[in-house]
């Protein structure tokens, strides 16, 4: 098969991917990749192969771990095509971007942001979720299914204290709106960002500027919204207008409010759960696109975390016996 060494990766992590994925077993031999297991699991690698090999001729290139991402997906939904999956990106415009999901909550994630005019992104640092939603953003702008981008956050983490901070109320709030603007530099060249922002085409803002207004034609992004408490969120997500899509982000194991504060984002998962036309995608430590260390770290802190309410729970005084007198 014309490129299949390619597919192998960095110490064969593609290929073992591949096997644990659709429980086979792969082998080389005079440039044949022999592949043993049950038949429909065979038959799925073979398919997933063939689009490999067609897309390298061709002339697709798979940078930085894409294929190993890509992988992660068509092992796991049957559904998908290799194919469909790097195509379903060159279908999206974003900008200066070509993005396709690199996992299938990603996928689900994409998906669920088309069709549902709310969505709730929840999971950890690293899976892409306020990346994706930006770009959906941008692709909605950008096709003028909505005339403006709205951008937003709480300032700080805990509670848009900002008095102490040298500057204007602007250069207070920027370095905490910083990974909002990053992602826009990223999807659209300098020039046009900065003037998107100059006409608030685009408008990037701490949460307390969304109180008051009605965000018709619009496609809203909270960001870290554990951080926001459970008023901040009702007042956030009440907001949204006519022909407006709303993407609400965080982390709820990263809550840094102060204590005695309930996170908004836990708030709204419990409350909202189950309401019509709006959509929940649960991301975890598989769907951490970056350094494949990041995935690693996030395993270990989760790890911790277990183990630590495990030691609390152990060390908790047993109850003490009843010592009313017996008659």
């Amino acid at each position: 098969m014309r490129g299949v060494e390619s597919l192998f990766g960095t110490r064969d992590e593609n290929i073992r991917l591949l096997e644990s994925g659709l429980g086979v077993h792969t082998q080389l031999v005079d440039n044949n990749l022999e592949i043993e297991g049950e038949a429909e699991n065979v038959s799925r690698a073979e398919n997933i192969l063939e689009d490999y090999n067609a897309l390298v001729r061709e002339g697709h290139v798979f940078n930085n771990g894409d294929l190993n991402s890509y992988l992660r997906v068509v092992t796991v939904d049957p559904d998908v095509s290799l194919r469909a999956l790097v195509q379903s990106g060159r279908q999206r415009n974003f900008g200066k971007k070509i993005l396709a999901p690199k996992t299938v909550n990603q996928r689900r994630y994409l998906e669920a942001i088309e069709r549902n005019d709310l969505v709730f992104g929840v999971g950890p640092a690293g899976t892409g979720k306020t990346y994706l939603a930006v770009a959906m953003a941008v692709s909605a702008l950008m096709n003028k299914r909505v005339s403006r981008i709205i951008l937003t956050r709480p300032a700080v983490e805990a509670g848009e204290r900002l008095g102490f901070l040298p500057g204007t109320l602007q250069e207070k709030v920027d370095p905490y709106l910083r990974p909002l603007y990053d992602a826009l530099y990223d999807m659209l060249e300098n020039d046009r960002v900065e003037k998107l922002l100059e006409r608030n085409v685009i408008e990037v803002a701490p949460i307390a500027f969304m109180r008051g207004r009605t965000l018709n034609d619009s496609f809203i992004i909270l960001d870290e919204a554990q951080n926001s408490t459970a008023e901040q969120m009702k007042m956030v997500l009440t907001r949204q207008g006519f022909n407006s899509k709303m993407v609400v982000n965080g982390d709820i194991t990263q809550i840094d409010l102060p204590a005695g504060r309930r996170s908004g984002l836990a708030d709204a998962i419990e409350v909202l759960r189950g309401v019509e036309g709006i959509s929940f995608v649960q991301f975890d430590d598989k769907d951490v696109v970056r350094h494949s260390l990041v995935q690693r770290i996030v395993k270990a802190y989760e790890r911790q975390s277990v183990a630590s309410q495990l030691t609390l729970k152990l060390s908790e005084p047993a109850p003490e016996a009843d010592s009313a007198p017996q008659a």
